[in-house]
């Protein structure tokens, strides 16, 4: 748990965010709401947020965008705020702001912080905000636990996320919240927060600059992350400051650059190897991410299948759902074509809950190669579908009397129906099959399942056509 009492406009706010030692992106963080780049939509004058940061009353807050958009700094300055409530308002009681992570936080720690604001707003006035990271992976039985002091203003809540909160955060929690959505940054919006960590003195200082091909390269890796592109410049910068025949800026650049070491393409490339994928797990990234995923199987590019699941691997999603994707497929897109896919998909999520990430990570691969290699057919969902469509069209009628439990209390029958009613029993047959009506007198005839000729189904549309034969005969 995090007192978040250092953080404001303060000398002691201002210290911790000039911090030489302290990430770039850290440093870079704005101490005002004129200082946010991007989410004009939010920040503009007049607006819900800005009313909020300008400290005019205090409701609790869902802030959801993609990584790096701003919502971190925003809930920062939202909390600044409510430690000032502005004099005359409606609501001048001195408040305190604590910050949990959904990450490493439990039931325990949510109500030791509940129990802590009550005491406070009983004895001294103080009201709690609760600043709530990453809120998303907070279980339902956290989130319930919040909802009686929300409910009841023991606590006001303020939250960052970058789930969709319709599908991540229970319904009564967010009845009881504003949810503001923050949008990806432009590349404009990245190259002035670049060009401000170059110059400013929390930043880089103007000992840097940076040529239109690095910073190009950079806003590609950014990807619309304020965090990643201050991350991806501050590792160009120590490589580019640490080469002793680093080029300088030339004079035509501004006394203020002479002199100043110039960050070029292939730095910012040595520097920054490798790049992180972007993925928002309940946010349009990941149905796009999921979707490709699941696309690139059913079209059999088992590189692009593996793409995908690496990038879902290495943002973070649960193996177990990426698993039960699997399981899906293996029937939906592959089915009766190769009837191991089923079987793999099934083993690979018995393993995910056997050994975990990030070894499980190998089996995935593999049942993500056997699905995308496999020979494809959909006859398992059509049939399904449309045996499920007749019956939700009244298409259903009595069972046929041979069919019938026998075990049960007699019923009576009318003769015609008890001279129907004797089972006979397949393996009684040479070849184990014979001629007798299973489906109802309204369904006789009719064809479910249409096997394709990929794969094992082509042997088996073969003996389907013969079984149907068989047991659709006339005795």
């Amino acid at each position: 748990m995090t007192i978040f009492e250092a953080y404001s406009g303060d000398s002691a706010g201002r210290t911790m965010q000039t911090d030489p030692s302290a990430p770039l992106a850290v440093r870079m963080r704005p101490t005002n709401v004129d200082e946010v780049v991007g989410q004009q939509h939010l920040v503009a004058a007049g607006s819900p947020l800005r009313r909020l940061v300008e400290g005019a009353g205090l409701t609790s807050l869902i802030l959801y965008g993609p990584p790096g958009s701003g919502k971190t700094t925003l809930a920062y300055l939202v909390a600044d705020a409510a430690r000032r409530p502005v004099a005359g308002g409606l609501d001048t009681s001195p408040r305190r702001v604590v910050q949990l992570s959904a990450l490493n936080a439990g039931v325990k720690d949510v109500r030791a912080v509940i129990d802590g604001a009550q005491r406070d707003l009983e004895r001294d006035s103080i009201r709690t905000v609760l600043f709530i990271d990453e809120i998303h992976r907070f279980s339902k039985a956290q989130q319930d636990s919040l909802l009686a002091a929300v409910e009841n203003r023991v606590l006001t809540l303020l939250a960052a996320t970058t789930e969709n909160p319709s599908f991540s955060i229970i319904a009564p929690l967010l009845s009881r919240s504003v949810i503001l959505s923050l949008k990806p940054l432009t590349d404009e919006d990245l190259s002035a927060l670049i060009d401000r960590a170059l110059q400013d003195e929390r930043g880089l200082g103007g000992r840097y600059l940076l040529d239109t091909a690095a910073r190009e390269h950079l806003l590609r890796l950014a990807d619309g992350d304020a965090r990643r592109a201050l991350t991806a410049l501050e590792a160009a910068a120590e490589a580019a400051g640490s080469t002793t025949s680093a080029n300088t800026g030339p004079e035509k650049d501004g006394p203020e650059n002479a002199g100043a070491v110039v960050i070029d393409l292939e730095t910012v490339e040595t520097a920054v190897n490798t790049v992180a994928a972007r993925y928002d797990r309940d946010g349009d990234q990941h149905y796009d991410i999921i979707s490709a995923f699941i696309k690139s199987m059913r079209g059999s590019d088992v590189d692009a299948a593996l793409h995908y699941l690496a990038r879902l691997i290495d943002a973070g999603e649960d193996p177990r759902y990426i698993a039960r994707r699997l399981v899906v497929h293996a029937s939906e897109d592959v089915g009766l074509a190769d009837p191991t896919a089923l079987l793999v998909a099934t083993a690979a999520a018995q393993a995910v809950a056997l050994i975990g990430m990030p070894e499980a990570r190998i089996n995935l691969a593999q049942a993500t190669m056997h699905i995308a290699l496999a020979p494809k057919s959909n006859s398992v969902v059509r049939a399904i579908d449309a045996a499920v469509a007749d019956v939700r069209r009244g298409l259903v009628g009595p069972v046929p009397p041979a069919l019938r439990d026998r075990h049960g209390p007699a019923r009576w029958e009318a003769p015609d129906e008890a001279a129907k009613s004797t089972y006979r029993y397949p393996h009684d047959a040479p070849d184990g099959v014979l001629p007798q009506q299973y489906p109802p007198d309204r369904l006789v005839g009719r064809d479910y399942y249409q096997p394709s000729a990929h794969g094992a189904e082509r042997s088996l549309s073969e003996r389907l056509t013969r079984l149907r034969a068989i047991v659709r005969r006339q005795r």
